[in-house]
């Protein structure tokens, strides 16, 4: 598993991940509240990467990165 430190490069590698192998990629989005940090993950079984942030602006990032990979998921699915 990979923390990534910059925002841009966890998610250019992300994006990355899910077009080399949408079907098998995964995102978890968690908050850790002893800490008061987000953590995410988007893996593929072979590859793992990871962000964790407290920033409130990387989570506006993060936001905008989960919802445009959910509607890429939850589009064409019978054409993958």
């Amino acid at each position: 598993m990979v923390y990534l430190e910059i925002y841009e490069d966890f998610e250019r590698a992300a994006e990355r991940l899910y077009l080399n192998a949408p079907m098998k990629t995964r995102c978890v989005l968690k908050y850790d509240h002893s800490k008061g940090c987000f953590k995410v993950k988007v893996t593929d079984n072979d590859m793992c990467i990871q962000f964790k942030t407290d920033s409130q602006q990387e989570l506006k990032k993060i936001e905008k990165l989960m919802s445009s990979l959910i509607k890429h998921m939850a589009s064409n699915s019978e054409d993958k």
